[in-house]
C-alpha cells in the first residue's frame, strides 16, 4: 500500500511538472505553432463589410453619394436595391452598377466611379494599453497598429504577434513580426509573456 502510494505520488509530481513546463514553454513561444503572415494580396483592393465608398454617377447628382458595405456584403443603391460589393474591386463594382443601370433602362450610357473613402477598421487586443478598433490606413504595419493602441504593456511579447484574417469565407490565424503589413479587417493579438 505504501509503495503504491509513493509510486502514485511520484507519477503525480512528474506529470504535474511536465504540464507546468509545457504551459510555460507554450507561453514563451507564443504564436510559434502558427504559419507566418503572408504578404498582402496582389492586385486591386477587395471590398468588405464596413468599407465606406463614394460612388459617383456622372451627371446624376441624385445617385452620387456615400455608401457603406453592409453586413450582408451589399450596398443599397437607389433604383437598383442591394448590389453585391464584398469581394469585388472598386472598379468591378462601378462596372456592375453601370451595366445594371443600363440593362434596366434607367440610364443609356452611365459612367460610374467608385472610390474607397474609409477602409474597414482593424482590431487589436491582448497586451496593449488601449485595445479596441482603429481606423486603417494603407501601408500600416503591426507596430503602427500597436502604437495607435498606446504601445505594449510590460507583459507583452514584442517579437511575434498573432493576426487573424478572413480570406473569402474562411478565417485564418497567422504569426507576424512587428514590420509585417496588415490589411483592413485584421484582428491583431498581442500575446502575454509568461515569466
Amino acid at each position: 500500500m505504501t509503495q503504491c502510494s509513493a509510486r502514485t505520488r511520484r507519477h503525480f509530481i512528474t506529470t504535474s511538472f511536465a504540464g507546468i513546463a509545457t504551459a510555460t514553454l507554450a507561453g514563451c513561444a507564443a504564436g510559434a505553432g502558427l504559419k507566418p503572415l503572408p504578404p498582402p494580396a496582389s492586385g486591386p483592393y477587395r471590398l468588405g463589410t464596413g468599407d465606406k465608398l463614394r460612388i459617383t454617377v456622372f451627371g446624376q447628382k441624385q445617385l452620387s453619394a456615400d455608401y457603406t458595405v453592409g453586413d450582408s456584403g451589399t450596398i443599397d443603391f437607389p433604383l437598383l436595391g442591394p448590389v453585391p460589393a464584398r469581394g469585388r474591386s472598386a472598379r468591378d463594382l462601378g462596372g456592375n452598377i453601370a451595366s445594371s443601370l443600363q440593362r434596366r433602362g434607367i440610364l443609356r450610357h452611365p459612367s460610374v466611379t467608385v472610390e474607397v473613402r474609409k477602409y474597414r477598421p482593424f482590431s487589436i487586443l491582448g497586451e496593449v494599453n488601449k485595445p479596441g478598433q482603429y481606423r486603417f490606413e494603407p501601408g500600416m504595419t503591426v507596430l503602427t497598429a500597436v502604437s495607435l493602441a498606446g504601445g505594449f504593456t510590460y507583459r507583452a511579447v514584442e517579437s511575434d504577434m498573432g493576426v487573424i484574417r478572413v480570406r473569402g469565407r474562411q478565417t485564418h490565424e497567422y504569426r507576424a513580426q512587428a514590420d509585417a503589413l496588415i490589411e483592413p479587417g485584421d484582428v491583431i493579438k498581442v500575446f502575454e509573456r509568461h515569466f
